[in-house]
């Protein structure tokens, strides 16, 4: 039935020991089902035995079968045939010996009457021989003992019974009784042959039967132990070729899944279940391997992570440092400018008279350092506290921080004639009311200041509803002014980045970067539209409210929290 699986030749990987460790950087590749491997598979030792039953199931059939026949056919013979013709015979000879007895007693007693047992008997010696020769017509035998008895019944009727019936009702003198004995003596003796024949014949029907029953029997015993030996290899074959070489191979598993990840799978059984087994294998050694790194990983990270922990330890000192830094510049550094700048104008004011051009110029350029150093300063401030010290979260009307910002800039609007257009509503937003209205601030207060010489401001405020971003509202502050050259689109949200001269236009340089740090703080981010022409538009986007929510009330912010005077 094909190859068992102790013959089939065992791999490499089956003569290693099952502890040694594998290097795990270099995950074995699996090789394609079946591969170097000899021998028959599952399928086909299956194959081989469902095919050697169904021949088994097949010949015992055909031999079932021809045995049943032939003890069915020797049965209907013993039944059919030679136990009739022995009735029959026994019926021919009681007719005759009736014929035999009513002669006898007629030619004794003169009497017709007693002619009754011989006329019977002809008529039942005529059935009897019938049915006889249509019972055992293919039985040469016993139709010559039927042909020899009709014979001498026939010889003992025409030359004894016939003529001596024939001369008693004559009134004639009959033959001797004796003379007709001794005609059917030779009867008696066709009949005693035909008996002992059919005897035999029935003895050797009933020894035919009996032997045909014998056989069937051994068959079918023979028939009933092969399938028996069969379906006890059949299993054998299961448990050798299958059930064993699964279990070994789930047993393996379980204990690779319950951490012994050295643990080897086993390689057993048949090509397919073999292949199985190293598909099995290969992807074990490719999880330990990607355990093995992911281990490495992990102690990377776990380094990586103490080495940020110090870092951030670190970064805390520092904020710490530049909390106290930030103290001290809007207490003490700014106490001594003011000093300065107060001092230079007393000389100024007590001393005028005594100065010429040049010292009043020092003078003047003192104060104005000192006053710029003050506004620096404040917006340095400004910019660090946007995320730590500014860090409300709650819902902000725009319309409001934007109306806030406007009152700030009023004079500057006034001063330069500027036209600010605004939406009728904007959308409420989540964050600090503070920050935003710093953002409006800032943002219309560069547009109004960089604009063209000899043309009034004109600043359009407008919400992009076409432009949104999925989640986002998409802002825009455009205006008529100088304009920033692409080449400068990221430069100038740069803390301290100015495109032109002090001189030419004020400021400390860090406006567009607080926009640019309130932005994304709450969680949008703010960019320049270089294709729009002429003028400056600059875009930003804040997230949508998850919720419709109230409005919240009007915060108030310092007047003072940015200068209008904060330029890019």
């Amino acid at each position: 039935m094909g190859v068992t699986p102790d013959e089939v030749p065992s791999t490499e990987a089956e003569a290693e020991p099952a502890a040694e460790p594998e290097p795990a950087a270099e995950p074995a590749k699996a090789e394609p089902a079946g591969s170097g491997h000899g021998g028959p598979s599952l399928r086909a030792w299956l194959t081989t035995v469902l095919a050697v039953l169904t021949l088994m199931v097949v010949g015992t059939g055909m031999v079932g079968a021809a045995l049943l026949a032939n003890t069915t056919e020797t049965g209907d013979r013993l039944v059919d045939g030679i136990l009739p013709a022995q009735r029959d015979a026994l019926r021919l000879e009681a007719a005759l010996l009736d014929q035999e007895t009513g002669v006898r007693g007629y030619l004794l007693a003169r009497d017709p009457a007693l002619l009754e047992p011989y006329d019977r008997g002809l008529e039942s010696g005529r059935a009897a021989g019938g049915r006889l020769a249509l019972v055992l017509g293919d039985d040469d035998g016993v139709q010559d003992d039927l042909v020899a008895v009709k014979d001498a019944a026939r010889v003992w009727q025409d030359e004894f019974a016939t003529p001596a019936i024939a001369a008693v009702r004559g009134g004639g003198e009959p033959p001797s009784v004796q003379v007709g004995k001794e005609k059917f003596d030779e009867v008696r003796v066709r009949l005693a042959e035909q008996q002992a024949r059919l005897d035999r014949v029935q003895t050797d029907a009933r020894t035919t039967f009996g032997e045909a029953r014998s056989e069937r029997d051994r068959v079918l015993l023979v028939m009933v132990v092969a399938f028996l030996l069969a379906g006890a290899c059949l299993g054998i074959l299961l448990h050798v070729g299958v059930l064993r070489p699964l279990s070994l191979v789930r047993t393996a598993s379980q204990r690779v899944a319950d951490g012994s990840f050295d643990e080897r799978i086993p390689v057993r059984g048949p090509a397919d279940l073999r292949s199985l087994a190293e598909a099995v294998e290969a992807m074990r050694r490719r999880t330990v391997a990607e355990l093995t790194a992911s281990q490495l990983n992990e102690r990377e990270l776990n380094r990586t992570a103490a080495e940020l922990d110090a870092q951030a330890g670190e970064l805390r000192r520092s904020n710490a440092e530049l909390e106290q830094f930030a103290y001290v510049a809007s207490h003490d550094l700014q106490e001594p400018l003011r000093k300065v700048a107060s001092f230079c104008q007393l000389l100024e004011k007590r001393y005028g008279e005594q100065l010429d051009e040049r010292g009043t110029q020092y003078i003047a350029f003192a104060v104005d350092g000192a006053k710029r150093m003050q506004v620096l300063i404040n917006d340095l401030l400004a910019f660090s506290r946007v995320g730590r010290v500014q860090d409300a979260r709650e819902t902000v009307a725009l319309d409001s921080t934007l109306d806030r910002a406007m009152r700030n800039l009023a004079a500057a609007v006034e001063e330069h004639s500027a036209e600010v257009e605004r939406p009728e509503r904007l959308p409420e937003v989540l964050g600090d009311p503070t920050l935003l209205t710093m953002l409006w601030q800032n943002l219309v207060a560069n547009a109004v200041k960089f604009h063209s010489p000899g043309l009034a401001p004109h600043v359009e405020v407008s919400l992009l509803d076409g432009a949104t971003e999925p989640g986002f509202h998409t802002f825009a502050v455009t205006d008529n002014g100088i304009g920033i050259p692409a080449e400068f689109a990221e430069k100038v949200f740069v803390i301290f980045q100015r495109l032109h001269a002090r001189e030419t236009y004020g400021g400390t340089g860090i406006g567009l970067s607080l926009c640019k740090k309130i932005v994304e703080h709450s969680g949008g981010r703010i960019w320049i539209d270089t294709a729009h022409t002429p003028g400056t538009r600059i875009l930003f986007t804040l997230p949508v409210l998850a919720t419709d929510t109230a409005v919240a009330g009007p915060a108030s912010a310092p007047e003072s929290a940015v200068d209008e005077g904060t330029n890019r």
